[in-house]
C-alpha cells in the first residue's frame, strides 16, 4: 500500500499474527493504551478485531502492518472523527525497533497518504501525557500540541491526562 525507504506500510494480514502479539503482549507497550497485554488466551480474538479495521473509509478505520524485511514491527491506525475532512492517528512499536527512526518514517508516510489519497484537512493524536515517547514522535512528524486535558481520562483504574497533537494539511 505504502512504501518508504526502509518499510512497506500494508493492511494487517493472518500471518501478522505472531508479530503483532509481539507487540501488544508488552506490558510496558500496552501501559499507555486502552487495552490491556494481550496474552495467549485473547490473543486470536484480539488479532481477529484488529484485522476487521481494513478501510479508512468504514466505521472501523484502518490498522497498518509496518514492515521491516517481512517482519511485522509496528501497527499504525487512523480513523475519521465526526469532523468533516478529520482523522486521528495512533501507534503501537515493537520496542526492539526504538531508536532507529522507524516510527518516525512511518508516521510520516502516514500523514503523507491521508493528506493526500484522503484529502483531510486535519489530522490529530490523543496520548496519555505520561507517554513521553509518543509525544517526541508527534513532534517529531510536525504536529503540535494543542491541548494538555489534566485528569480527564479514565483508564486502568485511573484518571489519566491527555495530550492532544494536530497538523493542518495547510502546514505540510
Amino acid at each position: 500500500m505504502i512504501n518508504t525507504n526502509r518499510l512497506e506500510l500494508r493492511v494487517l494480514i493472518e500471518r501478522d499474527l505472531e508479530d503483532v502479539y509481539e507487540i501488544y503482549s508488552d506490558e510496558k507497550t500496552c501501559q499507555y493504551l486502552l487495552h490491556e497485554p494481550w496474552n495467549a488466551n485473547n490473543k486470536v480474538s484480539a488479532f481477529k478485531e484488529e484485522l476487521s479495521k481494513n478501510d479508512f473509509d468504514s466505521e472501523e478505520g484502518l490498522n497498518l502492518a509496518v514492515v521491516l524485511d517481512n517482519e511485522v514491527i509496528g501497527v499504525l491506525s487512523a480513523w475519521k472523527t465526526e469532523m468533516k475532512d478529520t482523522a486521528e492517528i495512533g501507534f503501537s512499536f515493537n520496542k526492539n525497533y526504538s531508536g532507529q527512526g522507524y516510527a518516525t518514517e512511518a508516521a510520516k508516510a502516514l500523514l503523507d497518504f491521508l493528506f493526500a489519497d484522503k484529502n483531510l484537512h486535519r489530522i490529530t493524536a490523543n496520548c496519555d501525557a505520561r507517554n513521553a515517547a509518543s509525544a517526541k514522535l508527534c513532534q517529531r512528524i510536525g504536529m503540535r500540541k494543542e491541548a494538555h486535558f489534566i485528569k480527564d481520562f479514565w483508564n486502568k483504574g485511573e484518571w489519566t491526562d491527555s495530550y492532544i497533537f494536530a497538523v493542518l494539511k495547510a502546514e505540510r
